[in-house]
């Protein structure tokens, strides 16, 4: 979301994540690289958080309307380089997961009747859709979740990293960790840790100062597949 004063270390989020999701995507170029799963797993809860922490900012509702319509509008223009991409896709990319969790979200923190009414009917949605949607219920709960420990004590954030393994499969990777698989155990670790690891960067990384991630960087997200998408083609 924009903002009148940029947060450095909002800023560094927001790239972190970008960063994170592009690792996880690498997987599907066509190389041997499960490995990145791992870092994958930061990628949603870091753009939950930073969405949580423009919420959080005095002022977020003068802009949350022109929020959720990038959001809407993404959903729709990544759709198709997000189904050519991933192979075999079961779920919708990730846009629409992020626009209900933002109408969540803003429904527990303003109390007018239509912020509430609004949050309620997304919530049901995502829970009657939930195997349409990207990390399911628990992502749409996600932002919500860090919403409400963000400025609580560090110790809180364990909370949202267990609705962020809740929404990773967490009973495949479960299963796959008793087996001594590394890439789960380690996976399970990182959707624990990575809402706590993004809320300290978020309290002590001020003083950076990245380059601005502003509206343009929507367009990263369908860029990003149809850049892979040519990657592998070419290898």
């Amino acid at each position: 979301m924009h903002v009148s004063q940029r947060d450095g270390a909002l800023d560094l989020l927001k790239w972190l994540a970008l960063l994170s999701m592009l690792l996880d995507h690498l997987r599907y170029v066509g190389i041997s690289a499960d490995w990145l799963y791992v870092p994958g797993r930061m990628a949603f809860p870091w753009f939950c958080l930073a969405m949580a922490a423009n919420l959080a900012r005095a002022g977020a509702q003068m802009t949350e309307w022109r929020y959720l319509g990038w959001l809407l509008l993404f959903s729709l223009v990544s759709e198709i380089p997000y189904r050519l991409y991933i192979p075999d896709p079961d779920t919708l990319n990730v846009m629409p997961t992020l626009a209900l969790g933002l109408l969540v979200a803003r429904g527990w923190q303003d109390r007018t009747l239509l912020s509430r009414l609004l949050g309620v009917g997304a919530l049901l949605l995502a829970a009657l859709f939930s195997q349409w949607l990207m990390f399911g219920v628990f992502g749409v709960l996600l932002p919500l979740a860090l919403l409400w420990v963000i400025r609580r004590p560090w110790y809180f954030g364990l909370l949202p990293g267990l609705v962020c393994l809740a929404g990773n499969q967490w009973q495949v990777l479960y299963e796959a960790a008793t087996f001594g698989n590394a890439v789960a155990v380690f996976g399970i670790a990182a959707c624990l840790v990575a809402p706590l690891l993004g809320i300290v960067l978020l309290r002590h990384a001020g003083s950076l100062h990245p380059l601005p991630m502003r509206r343009w960087a929507y367009a990263l997200y369908p860029l990003h597949f149809l850049i892979l998408l040519a990657l592998r083609m070419s290898l």
